[in-house]
């Protein structure tokens, strides 16, 4: 397996974590290496496998991805969940309105990091 690419490897980590159809999965960062075919059989392999009623525990900074697949989710800041619940959950609570994940996700997180560093790139 050590000469295997590194998307095989996953693609074989993945595999063996159904092979026994727990009730709980739990993925760290699953998408990470997979060809684009890869990843979509895996998030078509997900929403299956929970719609049968397994659970499978989703973490990812891919906010796109989280936010299409999962049913719930959590926004982790510092080791504290600052906001859970379905995106409606997260839009109503946040008074998000028809933000995306990624925008609520910033908003909680500190956006301006991201705008200071767009203002030392203007001077």
């Amino acid at each position: 397996m050590e000469s295997y690419s590194h998307g095989m490897r996953q693609k074989l980590i993945i595999s063996s974590a159904f092979v026994h159809r727990p009730a709980v999965i739990v993925v760290d960062e699953p998408m990470v290496g997979l060809d684009p075919k890869a990843a979509r059989i895996l998030k078509d392999l997900f929403r299956e496998y929970t719609h049968r009623g397994h659970t499978i525990i989703f973490s990812t900074h891919t906010l796109e991805v989280a936010e299409s697949l999962c049913d719930r989710l959590a926004i982790i800041v510092n080791g504290r969940i600052k906001a859970y619940g379905t995106m409606s959950d997260l839009r109503r609570d946040l008074q998000g309105g028809e933000r995306g994940l990624e925008e609520i996700f910033l908003r909680l997180t500190g956006e301006n990091a991201a705008r200071n560093l767009i203002d030392v790139l203007d001077a």
